[in-house]
């Protein structure tokens, strides 16, 4: 498998990176926006989940557009890790921390989505919520973060998933060929700062609403 994934690099490198941004990152922030309708109240929130849940052929969706990309960037980004030499204590540059920092995210991150997963859609097909429960509702949802171990647990894995994000369009721009030179990447560097601290607060704000 090592020998596969070595031979055809350039691609898999490529779709990895594509699939970080489109579709997983796109969902990532649909899903926060979603989220973050709870401070209007809970009857909004419960209309913008019910909208969704009612989309025809939902779990196709759900399946090839989020769960399978999601979980191939997931799995070759655990290849990349295996595969890096970590070096920040030798050379502790700006971008040697991004880099162990976005490993170190991604793997905050697949714990986060996969007990996220768990917590608010499995728990559905399993039945928890009962037969006449179509979708996770905001007093579901609510006491689903009535502890504090997981709203804590929910805040760094927001936090985590956020600069992951980011700085991976950081490093997109790079693969892609789309900031080639020093300047293009100077300002591309602070967009991707920028754009972590949006995403983040966002998150964080959503979470807040479901006190």
């Amino acid at each position: 498998m090592r020998e596969f994934f070595k031979r055809n690099e350039f691609f898999w490198r490529r779709l990895h990176s594509l699939l970080g941004v489109v579709p997983v990152g796109g969902f990532l922030l649909f899903h926060l926006y979603t989220n973050y309708a709870a401070n209007k109240g809970p009857e909004v929130f419960n209309t913008k989940v019910r909208a969704i849940n009612e989309l025809p052929f939902l779990w196709a969706l759900e399946l090839f557009v989020i769960i399978l990309p999601l979980y191939f960037h997931a799995l070759y980004g655990i290849y990349i890790i295996m595969d890096a030499r970590f070096n920040v204590t030798q050379y502790p540059w700006a971008r040697n921390w991004a880099f162990f920092f976005q490993r170190l995210t991604g793997l905050i991150t697949l714990a986060f989505v996969t007990q996220h997963l768990y917590h608010f859609r499995f728990q559905k097909l399993l039945g928890a919520w009962g037969a006449d429960v179509k979708y996770p509702t905001f007093d579901i949802v609510a006491r689903g973060l009535a502890n504090p171990l997981m709203r804590v647990w929910y805040a760094i894995g927001v936090v985590a998933a956020a600069y992951h994000l980011a700085n991976g369009l950081y490093t997109f721009l790079i693969t892609w060929g789309i900031t080639v030179g020093p300047r293009s990447q100077r300002v591309s560097n602070w967009v991707s700062n920028a754009a972590f601290v949006v995403i983040a607060a966002l998150g964080l704000a959503a979470l807040r609403a479901f006190r």
